[in-house]
């Protein structure tokens, strides 16, 4: 959960007006010692960072699919040039999964 920046400020404030130590303003706020010591090296939250585009040509794939249904994800990597891991990762953004079936040849 991320909390916002002025919440953070508020909390690292009364920590250094009042004299309190961590697990005492964790408690008194309801957040974590690890958000609070987190928030002591670095007060800003993290912003997401912008990934570049993936060298997976997402319609390749898709055919990919369509024509080698029960290809493993290594043939996939193989056949398209990329890692393993990296169709995978497209998979999941295509929301295309492996439920294994009997009616599947490789499950015969």
């Amino acid at each position: 959960m991320t909390y916002s920046l002025d919440f953070r400020q508020k909390v690292l404030k009364i920590r250094s007006e009042e004299g309190l130590s961590i697990e005492q303003v964790a408690l008194r706020f309801g957040v974590g010692k690890a958000s609070v010591m987190r928030w002591l090296v670095e007060l800003e939250p993290k912003k997401n960072r912008n990934k570049p585009a993936t060298k997976i040509n997402m319609l390749l794939l898709q055919e990919d699919v369509v024509n080698y249904p029960d290809s493993f994800q290594y043939e996939r990597a193989q056949r398209l040039g990329v890692s393993a891991s990296g169709i995978r990762l497209a998979l999941l953004r295509l929301k295309v999964s492996y439920k294994k079936n009997m009616e599947s040849p490789q499950g015969r």
